[in-house]
Order: structure tokens, then sequence, then C-alpha cells
């Protein structure tokens, strides 16, 4: 199985505080593999040090067998590796069709309005909303638009970090449906996630992190029945 990314011993700070240590891990394509762990654990900090908006004073990334550990975020979104970020990020005075054009920018004109069709057949809500302004809009809603927006570069590798932050049980049912159907179609997920549940129940592999450090790691299964992740993650 091809390894799309490779993320060797990075060290990555905010100011004077460590806040991802030694970490190493890789993503094969067609996987779904999952970060969990605590506020503060460092699984954000890992996604933005991949996607070029932080930078590790260690180490390396590879992305497709290409060192990206020193590229910015718009040559990697070209690569094919997209981050959807904690908090969706839309742009709130700008209208739906509009924020999912500005997701579209690396691509060749010609195939814009295709991309934008596979999103709102994939988001009918989206469709339903296109002229609306995005800030307007439900948390559920803005989550299926910054999911969406990702999607218009056509990536190979899909990062979502807490993609059912602060939804109502029903929507995040929906948005992990999403995220199985976009894995099923070809696009490889690195997933951030606190609800560890649901997260391990789809993923293929999954890391567990503690202030920085991986700290356990194993199959979706595994992880699920490890008694320390049960503890400290499940309630049980």
């Amino acid at each position: 199985m091809l390894e799309l990314l490779k993320v060797n011993n990075i060290n990555s700070y905010y100011g004077n505080i460590y806040a991802a240590k030694d970490i190493t891990f890789k993503v094969r394509q067609g996987e779904i593999i999952t970060l969990i762990g605590a506020n503060g654990a460092g699984k954000s900090t890992i996604l933005k040090t991949i996607s070029g908006l932080m930078h590790s004073k260690t180490g390396s990334i590879s992305f497709l067998s290409q060192d990206i550990s020193k590229h910015n975020p718009n040559q990697i979104v070209k690569m094919g590796l997209a981050h959807v970020p904690e908090g969706r990020r839309v742009f709130a005075a700008m209208s739906v069709a509009e924020n999912l054009e500005m997701g579209s920018y690396t691509q060749p004109k010609k195939i814009m309005a295709q991309r934008l069709a596979n999103v709102y057949e994939k988001f009918p809500r989206l469709k339903e909303r296109q002229k609306q302004m995005a800030g307007t809009l439900s948390g559920g809603e803005q989550q299926m638009l910054a999911m969406g927006r990702a999607m218009m570069s056509n990536p190979t590798l899909l990062m979502l970090d807490e993609p059912s932050m602060g939804l109502a049980p029903l929507l995040v049912e929906q948005i992990f449906s999403i995220i199985k159907e976009l894995n099923a179609a070809g696009v490889t997920i690195l997933l951030v996630e606190q609800n560890a549940q649901m997260a391990l129940a789809i993923a293929d592999r999954g890391y567990v992190l503690e202030t920085g450090k991986i700290i356990a790691t194993g199959t979706g299964k595994e992880l699920l029945e490890n008694e320390l992740v049960k503890k400290a993650y499940l309630g049980g």
C-alpha cells in the first residue's frame, strides 16, 4: 500500500511552549488514521505543522515521497493535501458559493464547475444555501462548508481537525457518515477528534497523544479495547 504521508521526529513549539515532541507516524493510501487525546495534547499542532502553518525544529515530513517540511501552505494544498481547521474558519462575510470557489484556487478553472457539482451532491444543504452569507449558517452547516471548501481542492489526503466539535449528536453522526463516504470514494483521511469512540470506530489505525507525545498506537479496534484508552477517553 502506497505511503502517502510520513512524519518523522517532528518537534514544534508555540514560542517557548513545547507542543509536539518527537512525533513519528505514517499514513498509507486509503486509510482513515485518527489522532486522539485530551485538549492540549498536541493534536492540532501536528496538523498545522504538516500543512505548513507551523514548522518543526527537527525531523522531516514527506508527502507523496517529497519533503514538504519547508513548503508553504499554498504549495502543500497544490500537491493534494487539504486541511480543515478546528473551528471551521469559514469566510463569514462571503457567500457559501464564494467560500467554495476560494477552495478551488489551486485547481484549473475548467474543472471548478464539476468540483462544485460534486460538493453540492455531497452536501445538498450547501446548494440550498449557496447565496447565503457563511457567517449566518448554523455550526453544522459551517462544518459542511469547511469540508466542502477543502474538497474543492481535489485532495488526495484530507486532514480534519475536530469536525464534530460543538455539534448536536444527530449532526455528529452525519459528519462521520460523510467522512466514511469520502474515504470510500478514494480520499485518505487524517482525523483529529475528541470523540474518541466514534473516531476509533471508523479508523484503520490510531495514535494516542498525551502532553505532546504519542503514548499508544494500534488499530481502531485494538485501541477501543485498550484499558488505558478506555479509562482516559472512553469513560470506561
